[in-house]
């Protein structure tokens, strides 16, 4: 299942995003402000129980999460988007799972992971702004699999069609959060027309 959001605002950020000129300020603000919108889709089936509470009136009947929520960016891009997801679920756990694309073959090597203890019940986000081959995300996927993981989505900024489909061959359990799906992917694997790279762009190392 793939869901695109669509929304003025979000249409508006992506502009800035893609905009060539736009400076590392504001197109961290943009990241940040997306991540909230993505957090908000992305976790509009998260299973609540109910608690009891008192108001300033009387008791009153409210209701928290069911299960954890833990965030897992690839790194380094993913950490673009971790800061507006947390500021819309300030509980959530913060895993990582370094993952890069080798340049040559176009294919992940994993370098780095550090989960937090639970992921096997936890609601479980994969987080990088950019689904292209879909090789790292794929990768990623697979791994929390691998350590038990049962409730997984993958959420990204831009996905290529290239992207959604190994990432549907490979783990067709595993909804896609995504603000605009692009055209295709160049010669060296970039979204088009896409922005650039996200993580040099949010870190400034251009």
């Amino acid at each position: 299942m793939v869901e695109v959001i669509e929304h003025p605002i979000i249409d508006r950020y992506l502009t800035f995003l893609r905009d060539k000129n736009t400076n590392t300020a504001l197109f961290r603000r943009a990241m940040s402000n997306i991540g909230i919108v993505l957090a908000y889709h992305a976790l509009q089936d998260l299973p609540l129980k109910e608690t009891q509470i008192e108001t300033p009136i009387q008791p009153a009947k409210g209701f928290v999460p069911a299960s954890e929520v833990v965030v897992i960016p690839i790194l380094r891009a993913g950490l673009s988007l971790v800061d507006g997801i947390i500021n819309f679920m300030p509980e959530a756990k913060v895993g990582h799972v370094g993952v890069y694309r080798d340049e040559t073959t176009h294919k992940p090597v994993n370098y780095y992971d550090n989960l937090p203890d639970g992921i096997e019940k936890a609601f479980n986000l994969v987080v990088d702004p950019m689904l292209a081959t879909g090789g790292s995300g794929s990768h990623a996927i697979k791994f929390l699999k691998e350590n038990g993981a049962e409730t997984i989505k993958f959420v990204c900024l831009i996905a290529a069609p290239e992207g959604i489909e190994r990432l549907q061959n490979d783990h067709p359990d595993v909804p896609i959060i995504t603000a605009a799906v692009d055209e295709k992917l160049n010669e060296n694997a970039f979204i088009v027309p896409g922005l650039g790279d996200a993580g040099d762009r949010y870190f400034g190392t251009i």
